[in-house]
């Protein structure tokens, strides 16, 4: 079996970084997916895929969680360009906006639910 290349360590080293520096957002979703409690789903956080690092992972469903706040209504093209790499990679991506997720929590995981079990 053919061995993964190693991440560039500028990736690996930013991934750390923001696992230690999460927004309020974001450690709300992880103690909701953490430790399997979501449907029995593995979620990673910060997971790199490069030259990109993912908020949120599902490795067996292959599905991204994306946080977004105010700084991503300047940056939408960017987003738009991510998105559609990791899509040809076959991953992919919803995206939730943190007030949404603090407002309407039940709807964000009926469509994390949703998406794992399409």
């Amino acid at each position: 079996m053919a061995r993964k290349p190693r991440l560039p360590d500028h990736v690996r080293d930013n991934a750390r970084r923001l696992r230690s520096n999460q927004t309020d957002a974001e450690q709300y979703l992880w103690y909701l997916l953490r430790n399997r409690a979501f449907g029995g789903h593995k979620f990673r956080r910060q997971h790199p895929v490069a030259p990109y690092i993912l908020d949120f992972y599902c490795h067996q469903r292959r599905l991204a969680i994306e946080l977004d706040g105010g700084q991503h209504t300047e940056q939408a093209e960017h987003d738009r360009a991510r998105d559609a790499f990791l899509d040809r990679q076959g991953i992919h991506v919803i995206r939730i906006w943190n007030d949404q997720l603090f407002t309407e929590t039940e709807a964000v995981l009926e469509l994390i639910w949703t998406t794992l079990h399409p």
